[in-house]
């Protein structure tokens, strides 16, 4: 398939109330207008940005994924975002991506932000994410990642890049919001990939305020949405057919130093 719909939820979140969140969240992705493949939620979507893992993880087989599992189901679309998870007594700011018909892959946040404690209370993924749809190879990051470059850099494969849609899910504070906007552009351009990033709005428990500033970004920098300060659902029609023109008429690519990640 040449094209791929994906919709933004910017949305507030309340704080530490999942029940809230769900049902929030199910109203907006019910009252979608036309038909979108991808709906994409933002980090730690059904609580914000805590540090209480241990009052508010779950394990896979609780309530949030479920409900992921379900809407999914219900609305025959895909739906990522991150949650607060407990696996083998460690806590993980994991990223779900649920298809459907109940499969998902899952990618915990690597790059967990010390400033805030984050790497006090959680553990690092190792390992990336890049899902498949309909031809389009999507790679999956949680906010902070988004300033290590080297985590999300492009490797040319035999069969080519190794994907075409960079997402990041975010809470990414309102008073850092030109390095969120920067470095979204950033990653496209020295990626020659398209690049979404879906951020949360209002204040959080901790009182700090997020604008959201979430954005689609083509592969030449080019900012195709953005929206600031409000609430929006945006869907957006991304296109393959300008994607490999990019590739071909620019071939960049083929220039980019070969490395390994080893820790």
């Amino acid at each position: 398939m040449s094209t791929l719909s994906v919709t933004l939820l910017q949305s507030t979140l309340t704080w530490e109330d999942k029940l809230a969140n769900l049902n929030a969240f199910e109203e907006k992705i019910k009252g979608l207008k036309g038909k979108t493949q991808l709906v994409v939620l933002p980090e730690m979507f059904s609580t914000g940005f805590s540090m209480k893992p241990k009052e508010l993880a779950e394990e896979m087989s609780g309530e949030s994924v479920a409900w992921m599992k379900r809407v999914a189901a219900e609305n025959q679309l895909i739906l990522t975002g991150s949650l607060i998870i407990k696996e083998a007594e460690q806590y993980f700011n994991r990223l779900i991506w649920m298809l459907p018909n109940g499969q998902l892959g899952m990618y915990d946040k690597r790059h967990l932000f010390g400033y805030a404690g984050e790497d006090q209370h959680y553990a690092a993924g190792t390992k990336r994410l890049i899902a498949s749809v309909n031809g389009w190879k999507i790679n999956l990051q949680v906010c902070y990642d988004l300033r290590f470059p080297v985590w999300a850099r492009q490797q040319l494969q035999e069969e080519g890049p190794e994907y075409d849609l960079l997402v990041y899910v975010a809470n990414w504070p309102e008073r850092r919001r030109t390095a969120w906007m920067t470095l979204l552009q950033a990653r496209a351009i020295e990626n020659q990939c398209y690049v979404i990033g879906v951020n949360r709005v209002g204040n959080d428990g901790n009182q700090i305020y997020h604008s959201g500033d979430s954005m689609v970004i083509d592969p030449m920098g080019e900012i195709l949405f953005t929206e600031r300060d409000h609430e929006v659902a945006h869907t957006v029609v991304l296109d393959m057919e300008l994607l490999q023109q990019v590739r071909s008429s620019l071939p960049f690519l083929k220039d980019a130093d070969g490395f390994i990640i080893t820790s």
